[in-house]
């Protein structure tokens, strides 16, 4: 039996099978899980493609987490497939590569800056509210995020998403925890994703990974990080609630 035997679990954000999202579906049903995904726009077609490597081919909803029809239906929505939710994973990230990352920092427009905020950070909870009338007792929320406890090269406004979205985390923590429901977050190293590759110069990141991680760090391999989040979706982890748990080999805990 799976530790995630009997449950239901949505992973919103799969769009090849290099993207987290991916990998998190395919070890959940391997431990048992019923799983729905979803994705929205030209996206979708990939996403359909892509999860026919999974078995079930699980449903595929289109959601937008900036359209507000989206996800004012999006319980209605996963009704028709599952009675309740289990788990929600959170594996949306969006910052516009041109203006907001590879060191454009100081002259990025607010309007590209509210759209980061918006997508990679406040969904976390419109998302999760677009959820609550299907979380089950005891459900888990996990969101994936990249340390943003420092600066980083190049990753300018996409870093400060994340360090919203790790505060956006704790709140949801906090005024969800009386309904037993759980939100953490895994901190990733450097992977080898669609989104990292969009970022100019992101390369520089598995240069310092594989000189100071202590563990070594392979930016091809999203199994690590899959399993850290299916093991916070399962209920092993009853009691931890606005944590950050790394999956980095051990770079967070180094110097220099």
């Amino acid at each position: 039996m799976g530790i995630l035997e009997g449950k239901n679990i949505l992973v919103a954000g799969v769009t090849l099978d290099t993207s987290i999202g991916f990998h998190v579906a395919r070890i959940a049903q391997a431990e048992g899980a019923t799983v729905v995904v979803s994705n929205f726009g030209r996206a979708m077609s990939l996403t359909g493609r892509v999860i026919k490597k999974l078995d079930p081919v699980p449903p595929l909803l289109e959601v937008d987490v900036t359209d507000e029809e989206h996800l004012a239906g999006l319980a209605e929505k996963l009704g028709e497939h599952v009675g309740s939710l289990d788990g929600l994973v959170h594996s949306l990230a969006f910052a516009n590569p041109a203006t907001a990352l590879g060191g454009k920092f100081l002259s990025t427009p607010w309007s590209d800056v509210a759209t980061a905020l918006q997508v990679s950070a406040y969904s976390l909870a419109s998302l999760t509210m677009a959820c609550k009338p299907l979380l089950a007792p005891s459900a888990s929320v996990v969101g994936m995020t990249f340390d943003a406890q420092v600066s980083w090269p190049v990753y300018d406004w996409m870093g400060v998403s994340k360090s919203a979205l790790e505060s956006t985390s704790r709140y949801l923590a906090r005024y969800l925890g009386p309904e037993g429901v759980r939100v953490n977050l895994v901190a990733a190293g450097p992977l080898e994703t669609l989104a990292k590759r969009a970022i100019g110069g992101a390369d520089t990141f598995n240069e310092v990974w594989g000189q100071r991680a202590p563990l070594g760090w392979d930016p091809k391999d999203m199994e690590p990080t899959a399993r850290a989040v299916v093991a916070l979706l399962s209920d092993w982890f009853p009691k931890t609630t606005g944590e950050m748990v790394h999956v980095d080999g051990g770079l967070h805990s180094t110097g220099a």
